[in-house]
């Protein structure tokens, strides 16, 4: 694994970009997340649980005396600049900068306004396309930079939602609120319970004593997530239509507690459907489960519903593949993993695992003997902490 970049060294890689001192360079940091529990219910109504992780996108920013927004990445090759009083629309030649502009078009909306232009550099530890929401840390820590270097005070919850208007206004992806929501208002030793619908939360302590998260990424390109998310959504939505034909007075599938859902169930004749259904009402109920699993230091218990959500994902959502059940049954298998399953849209990207901290080198060594075997390549692996949301690292001198 390549050793993580430190961000100690960004203002001075900063003054080399860009010339002059580092006196009005301002640094800031923005994590990855998982998402512990909750899968595929965020747009059933259901609740989710995720964490923010030790793992971030750094920004680094510093204001101009002219018009000019210059964009620079210590990984990604090429500058971009545009003008902050242009009229800012999506490129595709334009690269991650899409993500940068969308966000500062949403300002404009707000009605903020610029007194001048600016320059940044930027650097990721967060693995791209990993399925830990790497373009939602873009999009946040660089909206928090951003309001914070010129005063806009903007909440840590708008800083969410400006991601999200971001992604459906100007990125055209119709994406949840979970990613940015938790990499806004994540705090270290803590994961947030997260009602999608209202966007009440609230902090449940996130001790896991000698455990900890492994991320496992399958390394798979993913190419039918968003057809089969679309396809997901419309099956749930007409599950919901039947069961409020036949009398259930909800606007969501997850409003239904198991025992409502069982008596309901047979309304929903077509077995894919009430498949679909049966995942998001029983997943909503882990996620109470394991909060309160959590809450009474029952790590045991919070591994059983990881298993559990991952044989529903897999056999009643049908969004895992051969991958991420090979990382996930696998893992599930070895000494010291409590428990492990798939995280995210699925059909790739990543699966946890919550493994004690002395067996996660053996670990992850016959997790990935058994997915060469079974796969052909490598996974990538990196163990994690929680984290803080997005932060100021350092004021200008």
């Amino acid at each position: 694994m390549n050793s993580l970049y430190d961000p100690k060294d960004l203002p001075g890689d900063f003054v080399k970009c860009y010339g002059g001192t580092e006196d009005g360079v301002r640094v800031f940091s923005s994590p990855a997340r998982i998402n512990i529990i909750g899968e595929h219910i965020d747009y059933n109504g259901g609740k989710v649980f995720p964490a923010a992780i030790n793992r971030y996108l750094y920004v680094a920013i510093r204001k101009r005396s002219d018009s000019k927004i210059i964009y620079s990445d210590l990984k990604f090759p090429g500058t971009y600049t545009f003008d902050i009083n242009g009229t800012f629309t999506y490129d595709k030649a334009n690269g991650y900068t899409n993500y940068l502009n969308g966000i500062l078009s949403q300002m404009k909306e707000k009605g903020l306004s610029f007194s001048c232009g600016f320059e940044v550099l930027m650097v990721s530890n967060v693995p791209a396309a990993g399925g830990i929401s790497s373009s939602s840390a873009l999009e946040c820590g660089f909206a928090y930079a951003v309001s914070e270097t010129f005063g806009f005070g903007i909440s840590r919850e708008e800083i969410a939602r400006l991601g999200q208007m971001s992604e459906h206004n100007f990125m055209n992806v119709h994406c949840g609120i979970m990613d940015q929501f938790i990499i806004s208002v994540g705090k270290k030793n803590t994961a947030i319970v997260l009602d999608c619908d209202t966007l009440e939360y609230e902090y449940v302590p996130l001790e896991l004593g000698e455990y900890r998260f492994v991320v496992m990424n399958t390394n798979k390109q993913r190419r039918l997530a968003d057809s089969k998310y679309n396809e997901r959504r419309e099956q749930c939505e007409q599950a919901l239509k039947i069961l409020q034909e036949n009398g259930a007075k909800i606007t969501a599938l997850c409003q239904l507690s198991p025992e409502e859902w069982e008596r309901r169930k047979e309304a929903v004749a077509d077995d894919v459907l009430r498949r679909r259904a049966n995942h998001c009402v029983y997943e909503n109920q882990r996620v109470q489960d394991a909060v309160a699993a959590l809450k009474n230091g029952n790590l045991a218990r919070l591994g059983a519903l990881l298993n559990e959500s991952h044989e529903s994902l897999k056999d009643d959502y049908e969004v895992t593949g051969i991958e991420l059940d090979t990382l996930a049954q696998t893992a599930q298998k070895q000494e010291g993993c409590l428990g492990a399953r798939m995280t995210g849209a699925g059909f790739g990207g990543c699966a946890i695992a919550l493994v004690h901290k002395d067996s996660i080198s053996g670990f992850i060594s016959r997790v990935q003997e058994a997915y060469v075997k079974a796969i052909g390549y490598e996974a990538g692996f990196f163990d994690c902490e929680s984290g803080d949301g997005v932060s100021q690292l350092r004021q200008p001198l």
